[in-house]
């Protein structure tokens, strides 16, 4: 058999019942989106605009983690209103995963696409993602899909889909962690036996490449690149469903945060449901290589493995532990769960094979009363049974606010100032809980909101666990509030603004207070400057090799994307050679 003979060529028609059927599991998530106003949730921070501060370059002494993404995000919400933007993102990553996921099966009916639709985009990693606010990292899970079909067509022969596969890499990367995720995937396709592997190697290698926007800083940076090992125990994969540890991974949960799982996670209904469409999976194992080939099959198995093997590293031995405190960059593993992905990429289809199998079973025991499409179809709508507070927002979770009037006015008194300093906001830790965000966690939005410099601290709280940050500066600033008189220690660090958030957990050393000059005062927020002028703090580490490792990897992505459009203005897509064809077919009818 061929090894990727049922995939379908890049420009195929997709059917508008499949598209339609994505977009509802989408718009059902996504429902409060219709009403205006910002989401704000754990690390999901978004803002009216953003702007392109050195942070977002990874030019500042913390580690490059949300890099290049905050400078994408800078960009785009300079063209394009940030309600807007947030919201096209979160609609198309969802709607797109799940029919990338359906595509992953283009041979398939369009019921048995639609279960590998609903099993990728409806389970408790994206729900439970959505909720903590990683949606750069569900960005690279709604690429995955896409990426595997055009690195298995890269290996196929079809060299020409080498551009797709880079842009394809490329928004997948917009995170560390997406990166990762990626960059596997190339990996695993370039190393499956058979021929054509310099072409799928050259897919992985330009993947690595697009890697450089975070890789550069965070070798340049003077933060630690070695993270506490305590933190593998505190990110290591809980329980979040009564089917225990191995069963909560198993079923695509297990997040270490069990304020962001969805309640119906505790019920034991929800669980025997989900183990029953998850178990489908298993009765379609077999039907995975005469489907996809043998390429494919063996690609998702390994990407399975590599999953769950991942995810549970943490709670398993100390292996992690060691490698996450000696081994530079080992702290993109300590949140193991987020690997799931791979895991989800092989079970959606897989489970989609096995309600086919069941379909087809259950029309032969009726004598044909009962017909595929209608046992396909209520396999489909399993996954909503199972995690029915995935709908609406994670049952309200995400739910538009605005910002109160206050902070538009701290925001136009820095702009006015633009050289006096970095801003440092209290109380002095990295997450905030507002009423006017109905008490909701969430990664403090002043900085992206102001869109000024601002030294954030990078110590984190999990439990009754702190965990040491890597930034030397952010720790040298949580020092100077320490002291009797910090002010002049804060303009040696070369911060010129304080910032007072009121009405949110944490404490405020109100002694210092007297020694600033107010500027805004009396709300919930206040701003306050420095008397002197604040040291130059360097932009750390050196501009010019960071901003080369930018140039290259948007260089790549441009010009991927630029031959894809002039391949499609031309009606010269990136078509399979006939003899090459042939030939995979030809191998497809002798086996």
């Amino acid at each position: 058999m061929a090894d990727t003979p049922s995939f379908a060529p890049v420009g195929q028609r997709y059917p508008w019942s499949l598209l339609a059927w994505c977009a509802g599991l989408a718009a059902l998530v996504l429902a409060p989106l219709a009403r205006p106003g910002f989401l704000l949730s754990y690390d999901m921070v978004t803002v009216p605009r953003q702007e392109l501060v050195p942070d977002a370059l990874g030019l500042g002494s913390a580690l490059p983690r949300a890099v290049p993404l905050d400078a994408v995000v800078a960009v785009m919400t300079q063209v394009v209103p940030g309600e807007l933007f947030y919201r096209v993102v979160l609609v198309g990553t969802l709607a797109g995963g799940a029919l990338g996921a359906a595509m992953l099966l283009p041979r398939a009916s369009t019921s048995v696409r639609a279960v590998a639709a609903a099993a990728y985009l409806w389970n408790a990693y994206v729900a439970e993602r959505l909720v903590i606010g990683h949606w750069g990292l569900l960005v690279a899970y709604a690429v995955l899909p896409w990426l595997l079909r055009a690195g298995l067509a890269v290996r196929s022969g079809e060299r020409a889909t080498l551009p797709a596969a880079l842009v394809l890499a490329a928004l997948a990367s917009v995170t560390p962690t997406g990166g990762v995720l990626a960059t596997g995937v190339l990996v695993v396709v370039a190393a499956l036996p058979g021929p054509h592997r310099w072409p799928a190697a050259s897919a992985a290698a330009g993947c690595v490449v697009l890697q450089l926007p975070w890789l550069v800083p965070a070798v340049l940076t003077p933060a630690s690149l070695t993270s506490d090992p305590r933190a593998v125990e505190a990110f290591a994969a809980h329980a979040d469903s009564p089917l225990g540890l191995v069963g909560s991974v198993l079923t695509l949960g297990g997040i270490w945060n069990s304020e962001v799982v969805p309640e119906s996670r505790s019920l034991w209904t929800a669980a025997i449901v989900t183990v029953a469409w998850v178990s489908l999976a298993l009765g379609g194992i077999s039907r995975l290589r005469p489907t996809l080939g043998r390429s494919a099959a063996l690609a998702l198995a390994v990407l399975a493995v590599m999953g769950i093997v991942l995810s549970l590293a943490g709670a398993f031995g100390d292996g992690l532990a060691w490698a996450v405190e000696r081994l530079p960059g080992a702290g993109l593993l300590r949140d193991g769960p987020k690997f799931l992905a791979w895991y989800s990429l092989a079970l959606a289809p897989t489970a989609a094979l096995g309600a086919a199998r069941l379909a087809a079973s259950v029309s032969r025991w009726s004598a044909g009363r009962v017909s595929a499409t209608v046992v396909t179809g209520v396999v489909a709508v399993l996954p909503l049974a199972a995690l029915p507070d995935l709908a609406w927002g994670v049952a309200g979770r995400l739910s538009p606010v605005h910002y109160p009037p206050s902070w538009t006015d701290v925001r136009a008194a820095l702009h006015r100032e633009p050289d006096h300093g970095a801003l440092v906001v209290l109380p002095y830790q990295p997450y905030r809980s507002f009423d006017w965000n109905d008490r909701r966690t969430v990664l403090d939005p002043l900085p992206r909101y102001v869109g000024v410099e601002t030294v954030v601290p990078d110590t984190l709280t999990v439990g009754s666990r702190r965990l040491a940050g890597e930034d030397p500066r952010a720790s040298a600033v949580a020092r100077a509030l320490r002291t009797p008189e910090p002010t002049a220690r804060l303009l040696q660090l070369g911060v010129g603004w304080v910032a007072i958030q009121h009405g949110t957990p944490g404490t405020i050393p109100t002694a210092m207070v007297d020694d600033l000059d107010p500027v805004i005062q009396g709300g919930d927020l206040e701003l306050y400057r420095l008397r002197g002028d604040p040291a130059h703090w360097p932009a750390v580490p050196p501009r010019t090799p960071v901003l080369a490792a930018h140039l290259i990897a948007l260089a790549i992505a441009a010009g991927s994307a630029a031959w894809l459009v002039v391949a499609k203005l031309t009606r010269k897509g990136p078509r399979q050679p006939d003899k090459v064809r042939a030939s995979l077919i030809g191998r497809e009818h002798e086996e």
